[in-house]
């Protein structure tokens, strides 16, 4: 495996001009309807990226209004690239139907027969990648630990690791209103008007999901041998929340069954990377690894399972 290697080399195309619009869409998987928002290219998509968002969020995380720039559906579109968040099972559209959430497991299963019916009435272009942020990173692992066809790229995540950091699990447990510096890091990552914007983003965390939040570790020491796809974590400088020291970056990443995985440091960023300063860098990185994805030699996409 490739550890703690600089972001990929591989060039992303230039956007083309113009912001590509973003609309509201459903999605139909095992019976649950689920809200999202959708960005499309001018031209049939290189690929489908699936963003799925963190706890107590919502789609409109990876289309932040404060900034423009800062918005991963707009700049995938503009890429050649189909960007969809989906607000995940327990959220927006969903949340009257599910009132306690589901398990990340199940919102496992719902969101890829959801994609599945996608890509069966859209194109999608090679295949799908998978971006997930904090909840929506474990909810992105336990989707790739599960998919067994050859339409998985790759996931992306940030915002989660497999260790708390020092403290962390102690205000994890207290459940509640946690500290904003927790959530966010320094105020003056993020561009101004964020935390106006950020109240029509932010919702209760649903039950059955919250009770998972401590268990993570151990669910991710279970389900990493099965992600066979490549992974690339992003740490952002001001995580509070995940411990990323090179260490145990190093031990996480061992114990995946991808053909390619790396970790990335994001200076300058704090917990919600999509909403800050740095959003466009990182986001930048994504459609990176995602064109790497793209040119990996079939033999390392489909790796042997593990034994």
């Amino acid at each position: 495996m490739d550890h703690e290697q600089e972001a990929a080399n591989s060039s992303v195309p230039a956007p083309a001009t113009g912001t590509p619009p973003v609309r509201t869409v459903t999605l139909h998987g095992n019976g649950v309807t689920l809200s999202g928002l959708l960005a499309e290219p001018a031209r049939e998509p290189r690929a489908l990226l699936v963003a799925l968002h963190g706890g107590g969020m919502r789609a409109g995380y990876f289309d932040g209004r404060a900034d423009p720039a800062t918005s991963l559906l707009t700049l995938a579109a503009s890429c050649g690239y189909t960007a969809l968040a989906v607000d995940r099972p327990g959220y927006g559209r969903s949340a009257a139907r599910l009132p306690g959430g589901a398990a990340l497991s199940e919102q496992a299963d719902t969101l890829r027969a959801a994609l599945d019916d996608y890509r069966l009435r859209h194109p999608a272009g090679a295949g799908v990648l998978l971006v997930g942020h904090s909840l929506g990173g474990a909810t992105a692992l336990h989707t790739a630990s599960r998919w067994t066809d050859k339409g998985l790229l790759g996931a992306d995540v940030s915002g989660i690791g497999d260790r708390w950091a020092p403290a962390a699990k102690q205000l994890a447990a207290r459940g509640g209103r946690l500290s904003h510096r927790m959530h966010w890091g320094p105020l003056a990552l993020y561009p101004p008007g964020t935390f106006r914007s950020a109240d029509t983003l932010i919702t209760p965390v649903p039950e059955r999901e919250a009770r998972e939040i401590l268990d993570w570790p151990q669910t991710y020491a279970r389900l990493a041998r099965h992600v066979r796809v490549p992974v690339r974590f992003t740490f952002a400088e001001h995580e509070r929340w995940w411990r990323s020291d090179p260490e145990t970056v190093r031990a996480m990443l061992g114990r995946l069954g991808s053909p390619l995985s790396r970790s990335e440091r994001l200076p300058g960023a704090g917990h919600n990377i999509s909403l800050g300063r740095t959003a466009r860098a990182y986001h930048l990185r994504v459609l990176a690894f995602l064109e790497e994805c793209l040119t990996l030699p079939e033999a390392a996409k489909n790796p042997p399972g593990p034994r």
